[in-house]
Order: C-alpha cells, then sequence, then structure tokens
C-alpha cells in the first residue's frame, strides 16, 4: 500500500512541472494575440441619449462586440484614430473632440475645439498626427486644424469653402465635403464634393497647416462621390459614389510637386439584380489591406471586393444582404473571419461568419441594439494600452 501511495505522489510531482509548464505556454499565447477593441460613433439627437461612443471589446473568436464603456457626446457622426494610435477624434455639435486611449481602450477627454462652421461629417489626421482635417456636408466647408504632441486641438489654421453649382439634382446642387484624406506621402489632403461630383485635390503646407487647390478628380455627372481610401502602399485611390452605386479606381503619381490621377477601373457596388434606388454608403479596408468593402443602403447589402496589390485593380467576392436596413459602415473584423453591419435605420449591428474563399456569409448570432450608429473602428491595443 505505501508503495503503491509513493507511486502515485511520484507521478503527479513529476506530472506537476509539465502542467505548469502547459498552463504558462498558454496564458503566454494568450497574451501574445492582439487584442482589439471597437469603437462605434452614434447619433444622440433623435433617442434623447448623451452617449455618442460606445466602447467594445472584440471577440475575434466568436466574432462578436461585448460593450464595455460609453463616453458622453453629442452626435458623433464619424470618429477617426491618430497614426501613432495614442489619440480618437470625434465630430461633435459642438465642432471636434479629443481623446487619450487608455489601458483597455478606455477614453479619457482632452480637450475639444469648435470649427466655426456647421456640424462636420468626417474628419482624420495627416501622417505626422500634427494636424486635423474636418469635413462639413452641410456648409460645404474644409476646416484644417493643429494639434499638439498630447493629442490636443491647438485651434484652426485654415478654412476652405467649396463654390459652385452642382447638376440641380435633389440635394446635388451645391457643394457638401464628405470626406477628406491626405494622400499617404502626405503631400496632398483630397475631398470628395457629393454634390459637385468631383474630388478636390490641394497641396498642403506642413508648417502653416494652410491648403492651395492644384487639381480636380472630375467624377460622372450625379453620381456623388461619398468616401475615399488610399491601398496600403499609396499607390491607388478609391472612391465610392453614392447616387451610381459605383467605385472608382485611379493610380496615383505625383511628379516635381505636380499630382495626377488616372483612372483605371470603375466597378459597381451592387449585383445585376437589386433593389431599386440603393444608395453606396461605406468604404472600409481590411485591417491587412487585402480587401475593399462597400455597402448598399436600399439594396442592403455588403460587398466585398479582393485588391491585387500590384495592379490595385478589384475583383468582386460576394455581394449580399446584411439583414438590417441602410447599412451606413461594413466593416471585417481585424482576422477576416467576420464581419459586422451598423444598420442605421434598424438600429441594430448584425455578425456575419465569413468565408472569403467561398464567397459566403452567414448570420452570426443574435442582432445587437444600437441607436443610429455611423461608423466603426477596430484598434489595436498597443503594450502601452493593455
Amino acid at each position: 500500500m505505501a508503495d503503491s501511495t509513493k507511486t502515485t505522489k511520484k507521478a503527479v510531482s513529476a506530472e506537476s512541472p509539465k502542467k505548469g509548464t502547459e498552463k504558462e505556454a498558454a496564458e503566454r499565447t494568450s497574451a501574445e494575440k492582439p487584442q482589439y477593441v471597437a469603437y462605434v460613433s452614434t447619433y444622440t439627437t433623435d433617442n434623447k441619449d448623451k452617449f455618442g461612443i460606445r466602447i467594445y471589446d472584440v471577440d475575434m473568436e466568436k466574432g462578436r462586440l461585448n460593450e464595455k464603456d460609453q463616453v458622453e457626446i453629442t452626435n458623433s457622426s464619424y470618429v477617426t484614430i491618430s497614426h501613432n494610435q495614442k489619440y480618437l477624434y470625434s465630430i461633435t455639435d459642438f465642432g471636434v473632440e479629443s481623446y487619450r486611449i487608455l489601458k483597455g481602450g478606455d477614453l479619457e477627454p482632452i480637450n475639444h475645439s469648435g470649427i466655426n462652421g456647421m456640424r462636420g461629417s468626417y474628419l482624420s489626421t495627416d501622417y505626422t498626427d500634427r494636424w486635423l482635417f474636418v469635413a462639413g456636408y452641410h456648409d460645404g466647408k474644409i476646416t484644417v486644424l493643429k494639434l499638439a504632441e498630447d493629442g490636443s486641438i491647438v485651434g484652426i489654421t485654415d478654412e476652405v469653402y467649396h463654390k459652385g453649382l452642382g447638376s440641380i439634382a435633389e440635394r446635388n446642387f451645391r457643394p457638401h465635403v464628405q470626406c477628406v484624406k491626405m494622400t499617404r506621402d502626405n503631400k496632398y489632403l483630397l475631398a470628395a464634393d457629393l454634390g459637385m461630383d468631383h474630388i478636390n485635390v490641394y497641396s498642403f503646407d506642413p508648417v502653416r497647416g494652410k491648403i492651395r487647390q492644384v487639381y480636380i478628380i472630375h467624377s460622372e455627372i450625379e453620381s456623388a462621390p461619398r468616401h475615399i481610401k488610399f491601398s496600403q502602399d499609396g499607390q491607388f485611390l478609391y472612391i465610392v459614389h453614392e447616387l451610381k452605386n459605383i467605385i472608382d479606381v485611379y493610380h496615383y503619381t505625383d511628379t516635381n510637386g505636380e499630382p495626377d490621377f488616372e483612372k483605371i477601373q470603375t466597378i459597381s457596388t451592387l449585383n445585376d439584380y437589386h433593389a431599386s434606388n440603393s444608395a453606396a454608403s461605406a468604404l472600409s479596408l481590411s485591417e491587412d489591406f487585402n480587401y475593399l468593402l462597400s455597402s448598399n443602403a436600399g439594396d442592403n447589402s455588403v460587398i466585398i471586393y479582393r485588391i491585387d496589390h500590384k495592379t490595385g485593380l478589384l475583383s468582386k467576392i460576394l455581394c449580399l444582404p446584411i439583414s438590417g436596413d441602410y447599412p451606413k459602415d461594413v466593416a471585417l473584423f481585424p482576422d477576416n473571419r467576420h464581419l459586422v453591419s451598423l444598420n442605421h435605420e434598424s438600429n441594430t449591428m448584425t455578425f456575419f461568419t465569413v468565408d472569403l474563399d467561398k464567397g459566403l456569409i452567414v448570420m452570426n448570432g443574435k442582432e445587437m441594439k444600437v441607436d443610429q450608429p455611423n461608423c466603426i473602428i477596430f484598434h489595436k491595443l498597443t503594450k502601452e494600452q493593455l
């Protein structure tokens, strides 16, 4: 009996280090996996909710979001994160607000600034994180603001109003600046004017924070250019057009301070069979820059394209329903295995499992209630934020 007991104890003793090693290895593996949070901006006026930004923990395995916090801000129509991953900026009724990203992805207010105009529709930073650009849909204005090293907003350095008349078709009769974004070489600011059917290209003075128009990219009449994205290497520009449900692809070059954009492709955001009165909305890139996504209100669908990195050309993978009304933004999870759609009119987020090889999406769990969601950003926590 004694020998038997002794043997058992020896066996346990011999196995303990192995179990401990396996446990430690599992913990290390878990710690090494990237951890993400997601920020969702929402309107607050209609539902009288004071929390315009919601923060979610991202469950990558299940492809779901778990709400962890809410931020008090009015009508956050768009949010963006600085390229150094330290700060988040948001549109608000009062202009723009800046936040410091804390541990776990929580947000700490830094300050806010007016933009001397109507509420903005989009904002982005330059690639040095020293300047913030705001697009004004309602007043056709671009606002440039200086940023400090601590992420705070210093103030306005330039204001430019778009002028002219559009095609006199419904709302397309005057300037509506919908999106502003820098080229990846940080030389030019592009402003998509949904009302005027073109994209103004401005040279940017990084010392004074001033812009000067040097080029125009003309879109089709009554196409309504809405959002713009650049490929990872910056050579290719993608423009989604709301009213014609198309994406134009351009090759970008800069020769001695003279930008040039050559159109190389036009591709539909819809299937051949689709709902009438559809309007393209979102434009987003996967984290690895291999895929471009757009969505269609009316048709209530998401479309995913594969990007050819050498040519910049797009090839359609799928265009399928998103089980919601007016998908204002859609995004792949960072692992490209799941997808979320922000359905503005049905006040929901819907989730899907994605098989990009087979061109399929399958509903993944119940919809999540969110009042009037506008956009979503997945953020990988840095070492300081873990």
